[in-house]
């Protein structure tokens, strides 16, 4: 039997580039002469980590359209049209047999083409709303894998495949204990720990709160292991002390989660099925510079099953301080958010989408 040879697609932030990387070593690990490759965005990160994963990846000179005034607009059609000749050039080149999206902005023009071109293609979207290119993908798709339910709002009901949204393979497999964890970011493994997400290039607003709120954490008694993403490390890093870990990027996450007695996070959908495995009590601030606000429904979904609390970034100021205090000082209430949470994992959800895509193959 031939080698099968895949393209995936979808970048922009990890919450594109994490599930691609997990649904390409799920094929990987049950036909391992697969040839896979990557299209992503040049200059976009998604260039670094795959790589990383060993994976190859070809640049398409693409980026998002920007909501405000912008001269980099002016040069948007130009993008559009010199990807949607590269991705033309990468598929009769590769000739795949099957392509498959995940989301962000690179992900547009090369899965358009492929539906041009008639090959088979496949949709994996993380949110509870979809972007407009996914809803305008999904119509020639011939899956589209999705995490929530009731999304036949967006695609046509019998391409709809509900699988979860797949996370890193390390995830399930780690056995390193919550002790072990806080040694090796440095922290004291019998001290209380709160660990920030703010996504992989960072979260201004929760950078913000927890900077200001350094001495309200240690005055209950807890350490702060904080990822404040690329852009913000230099502006933060003066405040590192032994109580005070701060990194710009972690690529150990399954350490990082591992780590950790509560959880503030965004609310992207790939981090909430990742967390949702972990099961750890949880703080969501959702970004409001996203699509259609979708991680606010993102979180809304796990607040209705009692499994997080959410603050809102306007009411920050307001409700976090309280919010906070209540849960670290309830240990049954930290218990039964994370049996909540953990209910709602799919940790299998890989394996379903690997499923699809050989059957579409």
């Amino acid at each position: 039997m031939k080698a099968f040879k895949l393209i995936f697609s979808g970048g922009g932030t990890g919450g594109h580039i994490y599930p691609a990387l997990a649904i390409a070593k799920g094929i990987k690990n049950i036909k391992p002469d697969t040839n896979i490759l990557f299209v992503g965005a040049i200059d976009k990160m998604e260039m670094k980590l795959v790589p990383k994963a060993d994976f190859k990846i070809k640049g398409l000179w693409i980026s998002g359209f920007q909501r405000s005034l912008s001269l980099q607009n002016l040069l948007f059609p130009f993008k559009v049209f010199i990807s949607l000749l590269q991705s033309l050039f990468i598929l009769l080149r590769f000739n795949p047999d099957a392509v498959i999206g995940t989301g962000g902005f690179a992900s547009w023009p090369l899965l358009q083409v492929a539906q041009w071109l008639d090959y088979p293609t496949l949709i994996q979207e993380q949110n509870s709303f979809p972007g407009i290119a996914n809803r305008i993908l999904g119509k020639k798709a011939n899956r589209v894998c999705v995490a929530y339910e009731k999304m036949e709002h967006y695609f046509p009901l019998y391409k709809l495949r509900l699988t979860g949204n797949p996370i890193r393979f390390n995830m399930l497999s780690s056995a390193i204990t919550t002790g072990a964890a806080k040694s090796f970011f440095g922290l004291d493994p019998q001290k209380p720990t709160l660990v920030v997400i703010g996504g992989s290039l960072g979260a201004k607003r929760i950078n913000e709160l927890v900077a200001k709120e350094l001495f309200f954490f240690k005055t209950h008694d807890f350490q702060i292991l904080w990822q404040c993403g690329e852009l913000y490390f230099n502006k933060y890093k003066t405040l590192s002390c032994p109580e005070v870990v701060i990194k710009s990027f972690v690529y150990e996450m399954e350490k990082l989660y591992a780590a950790a007695d509560i959880i503030i996070s965004r609310a992207g959908a790939g981090s909430l099925s990742e967390l949702s495995c972990v099961g750890k009590p949880l703080i969501l601030i959702p970004s409001p510079n996203v699509t259609a606000n979708h991680q606010f429904h993102n979180a809304r979904i796990l607040v209705d099953k009692k499994a997080a609390f959410l603050v809102e970034e306007f009411d920050v100021p307001k409700f976090f301080k309280r919010t906070f205090k209540k849960l670290a000082t309830d240990k049954s209430l930290q218990k039964e958010m994370g049996q909540n949470l953990k209910a709602l994992s799919k940790p299998y959800s890989t394996n379903e989408i690997v499923k699809e895509i050989m059957e579409l193959i």
